[in-house]
């Protein structure tokens, strides 16, 4: 599928969270919804456009991954698959 996000949005395939931790304490779903979450960019729109009428280019890259919080972003589903589509700024940082 193909998938243009409007403006300053992008659409992020979340990875899953680990259940368990390096040493093999379980953490629970209360504990791990708390904490920022990652995903892999799939789409980017092409950016706002300024007050002059240019585009400002998106700094994120299809392909990147990013880190966002856990409230970022709208729920929607891309062949039977969870995505999110949220804007731009409400990624944290890019892996």
């Amino acid at each position: 599928m193909n998938l243009t996000p409007m403006g300053n949005r992008i659409v992020i395939k979340p990875s899953e969270t680990e259940k368990k931790t390096a040493t093999g304490i379980i953490i629970p779903d209360t504990a791990s919804k708390a904490r920022p979450k990652t995903g892999k960019v799939v789409f980017v729109g092409k950016g706002l456009t300024d007050s002059k009428g240019k585009t400002v280019p998106m700094q994120v890259k299809q392909g990147d991954s990013v880190i966002f919080t856990e409230w970022a972003g709208t729920e929607i589903m891309i062949e039977g698959e969870k995505h999110l589509i949220m804007k731009e700024d409400e990624v944290l940082a890019v892996e």
